[in-house]
């Protein structure tokens, strides 16, 4: 029979071997034998049990973490407490080309852990809803009739008001930012606008609003905003803690010393509003860019610890939003229609009995197009390819490389070791009809767009009679879906130069279960509630109403008061 022999492992004097049919020869070894197989034997089974451990102990954490993660997305949707005095408000209009929108935020006393965020929230009412607002058309409306602008968005501020515990009003920021409709306008009906609401809203609410919370803001700062508010509330700012969170190596611009740190890889962000697109994404120090799309900021306390500086490309395109992009394509219609017309003695689109054929629209519905007291009559053909091909002009490409709408300079884009979020008109395009929103798969979506598109109009009205879409869909959206699909993908794909199998981009609304707007970044920036990075270190406003982000050394009582160190902006 075999045996098995144990003898390389020990001395020569204690050597032994165990036969299957000698068991008595074990009875027959000496002490020394008997305790050199009980070390053994006490050794393997304390790894064992080390081994087992750790794995639980980890797997527990790990599961813990999780839980935590689950149980704030859950508590997150619940109402808020406005009988609780520790809870802060803020308030951010958000005033759009097409509409303007109330947001009301919230969020409890920090823990005073230095390495955990504040806690902001959307502000849920009783029923759990978002405290959230629409109102039409957008304040850009009123250029002529400034006077009437403070009435125009009193019904947005009176539903803040009475969502906000009235004790909370002066000590309640709130923001009114105007985004891409108001930049188009002159200067002096900008100016006009905003001096009506800093005048009368002080006299009807308490909120804390003073002159430099009023104001029109940058393509740059929409984008900023938008790229903080989706990086915050993915905790892309917090300190790695999981093995398997995706990570970037960065030279930190400004650090003196010329090693890369690792920290969480952030997501860049799309939006297209009613007017303009934005793009921004974080580019490493190495990568040249231009002083006007670059826009670089310390979100840490200390001017001397750069860790967490970022670096983010910023573009934002005026005239490619979903509605700017569709009036430049009727005018282009109507100009090229009427000198064709003209030219050849034809008489297409005059009578709706020879309208103009539009692949961009549904199939078979009828449209208008009036300028000049003049109608072009249309009627949809529903072409999605046609409609692709004939807007791709429109998006003024040029020959030169690494360059994307209008020409203007894009840095590479690392597609392999990337995540982009598409917002506003990229969620609505894919969920509102669609109801693809979320992981963006191209093929996907264009066999359902181009599925849309071929789809009778009678047919898309009656699905819509039945609410087989969005609650908020409307007879807008359907109308011009077909157009806005190819839009959105063409601006994605040809503008931005993203690669048709690229597999990382989320289109949404909420994500853990908060709408993620610009106006969140907004909040966070603007308040300087910004991540605590070291112990000893608490954020607080700057004074004199600095429109920056400030930060300062904390020290308990009785060692000091407080000492400001920083004030960055991206200007």
């Amino acid at each position: 029979m075999g045996r098995i022999g144990i003898s390389c492992l020990f001395p020569a004097s204690w050597h032994f071997s165990i036969s299957p049919v000698g068991c008595p020869r074990i009875l027959n070894t000496n002490l020394r034998q008997i305790m050199v197989i009980s070390v053994l034997a006490a050794a393997v089974s304390l790894l064992y049990f080390s081994v087992v451990i750790i794995r639980n102990k980890y797997g527990r954490l790990t599961r813990d973490k999780k839980f935590q993660r689950y149980l704030a997305r859950v508590t997150d949707i619940e109402a808020t407490d406005t009988n609780n005095p520790n809870v802060n408000y803020g308030i951010v209009v958000d005033c759009g080309s097409s509409g303007s929108r109330v947001f009301v935020y919230c969020w409890p006393r920090h823990n005073g852990n230095p390495h955990d965020l504040l806690d902001i929230r959307q502000m849920r009412d009783k029923n759990r809803k978002p405290v959230v607002m629409k109102i039409k058309p957008g304040i850009s409306e009123f250029a002529t009739s400034p006077e009437k602008v403070s009435d125009y968005i009193s019904p947005l501020l009176n539903f803040a008001a009475e969502h906000v515990p009235r004790a909370k009003h002066k000590e309640t920021p709130l923001y009114i930012l105007c985004t891409a409709g108001m930049r188009i306008l002159p200067e002096s009906q900008q100016k006009a606008i905003l001096e009506d609401l800093l005048t009368d809203i002080p006299v009807h609410f308490d909120f804390l609003f003073s002159d430099s919370h009023a104001e029109v803001i940058s393509g740059k700062q929409e984008g900023v905003y938008a790229w903080i508010g989706i990086n915050f509330v993915l905790g892309r700012f917090e300190h790695i803690e999981d093995d398997d969170e995706a990570v970037v190596e960065v030279n930190i611009p400004g650090s003196e010393s010329s090693e890369a740190i690792v920290r969480k890889r952030t997501a860049g962000i799309l939006d297209m509003g009613g007017v303009s697109t934005q793009i921004a994404y974080e580019v490493p120090k190495t990568e040249e860019v231009a002083k006007n799309l670059l826009a670089e900021f310390n979100l840490g306390c200390d001017v001397h610890q750069t860790e967490h500086v970022y670096r983010v490309y910023v573009a934002t395109f005026l005239g490619f939003g979903g509605n700017a992009a569709r009036q430049r394509y009727e005018d282009r219609i109507f100009a090229n229609t009427i000198q064709k017309n003209r030219l050849l003695g034809k008489q297409t689109g005059l009578t709706p009995d020879m309208p103009y054929l539009d692949p961009c629209l549904p199939l078979d519905i009828k449209d208008e197009i009036q300028q000049n007291g003049q109608t072009i009559y249309l009627r949809g053909t529903g072409d999605f390819d046609l409609c692709r091909e004939t807007i791709q002009p429109f998006m003024n490409k040029t020959n030169e490389t690494q360059t994307s709408l209008n020409g203007v300079y894009q840095p590479p884009i690392h597609f392999q070791n990337s995540e982009f979020y598409g917002f506003s008109e990229f969620y609505y395009c894919t969920e509102d009809v669609l109801r693809m929103g979320g992981d963006y798969n191209a093929a996907k979506f264009t066999k359902a767009a181009k599925d849309y598109c071929a789809t009778k109009w009678s047919i898309l009205r009656e699905r819509f009679d039945r609410g087989l879409y969005a609650s908020h869909a409307d007879l807008h959206r359907l109308k011009y879906q077909c157009f806005k699909s190819a839009w959105m993908f063409e601006v994605f794909h040809r503008g931005f130069s993203f690669p048709v199998n690229y597999k990382s981009l989320k289109t949404a609304l909420q994500v853990y279960d908060k709408e993620v707007q610009w106006t969140l970044g907004a909040i966070l920036y603007r308040t300087r509630f910004l991540p605590l990075r070291k112990i000893g270190m608490l954020i607080i406003p700057c004074s004199g109403g600095c429109p920056k982000l400030c930060c300062a050394v904390w020290q308990p009582p009785p060692y000091g008061a407080t000492k400001h160190l920083q004030c960055a902006a991206w200007n």
